[in-house]
């Protein structure tokens, strides 16, 4: 079980590397959502992984899960939509106004003004 949230993990955070180097504003976007999710997953793995074991302790209970990492990620789950929709409507702004969405984009100079004026 933890190999497989571990490899789970690895793939999420390659994944969004890859996505987060490319020079297209949706693939960035994607990228950051993968890892975020890769951070997600690793704080609730940090909990220690039980399967139905309660998150309060009862009496008769001798197995429960902490139950931090479980506010941790929700509150990190919140965060990231809020942070997702921020930078869609950056990207989105920058798109409208360059009708291109390279993130390193430069802005092109009128080659007829600056010799005319020269």
């Amino acid at each position: 079980m933890e190999l497989l949230v571990a490899s789970a993990i690895g793939v999420l955070t390659a994944g969004g590397l890859y996505l987060v180097l490319r020079l297209r504003t949706f693939p960035v976007i994607l990228g950051m959502s993968l890892l975020t999710y890769a951070v997600n997953v690793f704080l609730f793995a940090s909990g220690r992984l039980t399967i139905g074991a309660a998150p309060i302790l009862r009496d008769g209970v001798t197995t429960y899960t902490d139950p931090l990492p479980q506010a941790l990620v929700l509150t990190a789950i919140v965060i990231s939509f809020g942070m997702t929709a921020v930078v869609v409507m950056i990207g989105l702004g920058a798109f409208l106004g360059s009708d291109d969405d390279h993130v390193d984009d430069q802005p092109q100079t009128d080659v007829t003004n600056s010799e005319e004026g020269a």
